[in-house]
């Protein structure tokens, strides 16, 4: 298993925001840059205005868990920062959606690896 690391400060998801590549799905929004190093970032960001905190950090939670599913499968060095569109109702998000949509995204960048 890859160990990806998370985005904290300010300036990095502002750099993989402004010049990183953006990718639609229904419920996620992807921003994904390549990086120099050979691990891959992963920042998750929810506005305050969408739910309330519990279930602000439950939807982080599930972003974060499809992600470590799909993690041996993508390719190395990239910085990723989903953002949960703001038009889609929080309550109707579960599991599977969510993972489709994640899988969707990284289909339409071609992130995944190809099989020898």
């Amino acid at each position: 298993m890859k160990k990806t690391k998370m985005l904290r400060k300010n300036y990095e998801f502002r750099n993989v925001l402004s010049k990183g590549k953006y990718y639609s799905g229904k419920y996620v929004e992807a921003f994904i840059k390549k990086n120099a190093k050979k691990e891959n970032f992963l920042g998750i960001a929810i506005g305050v205005k969408i739910a309330k905190a519990v279930r602000r950090n439950h939807i982080k939670r599930l972003l974060r868990e499809c992600y470590q599913i799909t993690e041996n499968q993508i390719k190395d060095g990239y910085s990723i920062v989903f953002l949960w569109k703001k038009k889609v109702d929080i309550q109707n998000a579960t599991f599977d959606k969510i993972k489709k949509d994640v899988y969707f995204i990284f289909d339409k960048a071609s992130l995944f690896e190809e099989k020898k």
